[in-house]
């Protein structure tokens, strides 16, 4: 559990919030009291979802049959407003650790205690897939284990088997190294795709490891898609039944309700549980809710707090907000003591006063405008976290000259959206700056909307070179556009890997800008040395030729101008069977899919991909952020941009503060922007005067394939000259 934020409600419908279980997929899930002082753990929806065209129709029948489940082994749905700005849901809280929890701290559990867990969850399924829902994020995290048997929780994506799911198709939804192949493929699921998820459990907590290893999301994904499962360890008696659940063909595995009939055949069932140690762990997860301190609600009227005189200690009502005046203990109202209801309450940004003054803060609203809910919904969510953290250590600041608040909007990855979500901002005078959008379509769309009101908008991953800074003013571009890759190419073969004879790859069904790549190349060869282009036509599937005319000239080096990860695998696999194994290097574009590991295979291995963002858990300086990103949203990695994103807000904070109280705030903060030299924890942020580009030297980056997952390489150092 964590305390709330400055940026979290005080109440949602007619519960208080207390603590923060988690945060995630579609939203914040809070640990609440509701009005006869019971405990639920609520799940709110981020307001964005509320503008997808259905979604409250979708959410309102999905939420509607999860009620409807009663199952021993489920957490019950208590209450739900599909209505309210940020549609919730409330289950009742179950003070126990989740299965993650246990297999992190001691490995597995015993063969006859997993037994009893797989039939139980199977049990829950079954009641699942029998109201018509799917539950699509059977994991260790999303299983708790009480005292008396487990339970299966988070139904955030479940959907109904005959209904649209609430996230865009054709994106991966789940968790990678527990979902099945067929969502690995974003393709459709039904029952059987949580019976695969329950195998990958049962093996993790019987064996020790996930059935298809670790590492980053794409490798996961490529084995668990065409890989056997790796079950050493797996106990004999559990083994056949873990194989068949783990079946790539959907239709040969067994059903939940069989699942549950093998598990429960040995001679007792619930002879296994609790686990070993568990009692210990459920008593201080329940000792730590009694001990909790309801904060006090924040008034608007000056009117007395409960428990308290009005005017106690002559502060004010945002300044006795703002210590958090201890309420009531939860003994006490486990005890029937309640504070009264029907107070006013802030909710959204606290704001908070200066240190000793009692004078508010003054508020500046960052627009992240990002795709929540498309094609690149992946990059968009990590952007908003990263922003998230920023917002949320700025506030921290002592000496602030103001509160950030984020408003965050979802153009779903469509043009026609983002310039929709462009005017929205635009129009709302509360808003200084945005970040995004995510996508190029969108920022094509949306660039010139902001440019022509003066919005200054900060983009992280945007590469398309349709929209540029010399044409938009008020656009700050924070990363190389895509004909930048041919200068990280040039750097790593000169200064990483140097070699003198390169041959350049050209694809022409790629964007113009990286079909410039060997121009580029031509003009200033890698090590001083020669280079050759050898050009393939878009309609050409099969690199065969091209590759044997590329090597015709004995090269030390390959790099592969395209954008596709299909056809650089055929590239890929084409040089692997000409037994070339000199550096290989091609851009980001190819390393962002899984389509390229899955198709290159072991010709994947060892290829090099210029790239615009960092690892920040191994990039030197970003290690704290990693740290907090992981904690925060619970997560084994931290994806690309979310760092990228954390910069750009401390940029825009920078910036504003250098505004001040301008004339015109809007000019002053365009004009700081475009001269500021900001030290982030990727990189420098400074602009070309004349180009208006980020200076070369500190953009550039590399990731290297190794064992079918990309693994960051460094900066590249781009010359400067």
């Amino acid at each position: 559990m964590r305390g709330l934020t400055a940026t979290d409600p005080a109440r949602v419908g007619g519960y208080r919030l207390l603590r923060r279980l988690g945060e995630g997929g579609m939203g914040v899930v809070y640990l609440a009291s509701g009005p006869g002082g019971g405990l639920v753990a609520l799940k709110l929806i981020r307001a964005e979802y509320a503008d997808e065209s259905g979604f409250r129709r979708r959410f309102r029948r999905e939420a509607e049959l999860a009620a409807s489940l009663t199952g021993r082994w489920m957490t019950p749905v208590i209450a739900a407003d599909p209505s309210a700005p940020e549609p919730w849901l409330a289950t009742a809280y179950v003070p126990a650790p989740s299965l993650a929890e246990v297999l992190a701290s001691r490995g597995t559990l015993p063969p006859g205690t997993v037994r009893v867990l797989g039939a139980r969850l199977a049990e829950a399924l079954a009641d699942v897939h029998a109201a018509g829902l799917v539950h699509r994020d059977v994991k260790p995290a999303n299983v708790l284990l009480a005292l008396d048997g487990p339970r299966l929780i988070d139904f955030g994506i479940a959907r109904a088997t005959d209904a649209a799911p609430l996230t865009t198709t054709g994106v991966i939804v789940g968790s990678p190294g527990y979902l099945s192949p067929e969502q690995a493929r974003a393709g459709e699921v039904g029952p059987a795709s949580d019976v695969f998820s329950l195998g990958c459990v049962m093996a993790h907590a019987s064996g020790g490891r996930r059935p298809f290893g670790e590492g980053t999301p794409a490798g996961v994904l490529y084995r668990t898609v065409h890989e056997e499962p790796d079950l050493d360890g797996v106990p004999e008696s559990l083994l056949g039944l873990v194989r068949a659940c783990l079946d790539k063909d959907p239709r040969a595995r067994p059903d939940a309700r069989r699942v549950r009939g093998q598990l429960e055949g040995s001679p007792d069932p619930g002879g296994d549980w609790p686990p070993p140690g568990l009692s210990r762990l459920v008593a201080e997860r329940s000792a730590r809710v009694l001990d909790l301190r309801l904060p006090e609600p924040t008034r608007l009227d000056g009117a007395p707090s409960a428990g308290g005189p009005a005017g106690s200690g002559g502060a004010s009502a945002t300044a006795r907000s703002a210590r958090r005046v201890g309420g009531p203990t939860r003994r006490r109202l486990l005890r029937g003591v309640l504070a009264p209801a029907g107070a006013a309450v802030l909710t959204g940004l606290l704001v908070r006063d200066r240190a000793g003054s009692g004078d508010p803060l003054p508020r500046r609203v960052i627009g992240l405008h990002a795709d929540l809910s498309g094609p690149t919904a992946g990059e968009g969510r990590a952007q908003e976290n990263g922003a998230r953290i920023a917002v949320e250590e700025h506030n921290g600041r002592r000496d602030r000259p103001f509160d950030l608040a984020l408003l965050v909007r979802d153009d779903g990855g469509d043009g026609a959206g983002a310039a929709g979500v462009a005017g929205r901002f635009v129009a709302d005078g509360s808003v200084a700056a945005v970040i995004g959008p995510t996508s190029d379509g969108a920022a094509e769309a949306a660039v010139p909307v902001y440019d022509e009101a003066g919005l200054p908008v900060v983009a992280v991953s945007v590469a398309t070179t349709a929209v540029s800074s010399r044409d938009h003013d008020t656009f700050f571009r924070l990363r190389f556009d895509e004909g930048g890759h041919a200068l990280g190419a040039i750097a790593y073969l000169t200064r990483v890997e140097p070699r003198s004879r390169v041959a350049v790859i050209e694809d022409g069904a790629a964007s113009a800008a990286i079909r410039g790549t060997g121009g580029s190349l031509l003009h200033a060869p890698p090590s001083g040395g020669t280079v050759t282009v050898h050009p393939v036509r878009a309609d050409v599937e099969d690199f065969t030729a091209v590759v044997a005319d590329a090597l015709a000239g004995e090269p030390e080096a390959v790099v592969l101008a395209t954008d596709s990860p299909e056809r650089a695998a055929r590239c890929a696999r084409a040089l692997h069977e000409a037994d070339f194994s000199g550096p290989r290097v091609t851009t980001e574009a190819v390393m962002g899919s899984a389509a390229f590991p899955t198709g290159a295979g072991e010709a994947a291995e060892g290829w090099v991909f210029t790239t615009s963002f960092v690892d920040p858990a191994e990039h030197p300086g970003a290690e704290g952020f990693a740290t907090a990103y992981r904690e925060r949203f619970a997560a084994a990695g931290v994806p690309p941009y979310a760092a990228e994103a954390y910069d750009a807000v401390h940029f825009l904070a920078r910036g504003l503060e250098g505004a001040g109280t301008a004339e015109d705030p809007g000019h002053a903060l365009r004009r700081g922007l475009w001269s500021a030299s900001h030290e982030g924890i990727t990189r420098t942020i400074a602009f070309h005067p004349e180009h208006r580009s980020l200076l070369p030297g500190s953009a550039h980056f590399f990731h290297v394939m190794e064992n079918g997952r990309p693994r960051y390489g460094g900066p590249l150092p781009v010359a400067t000259d």
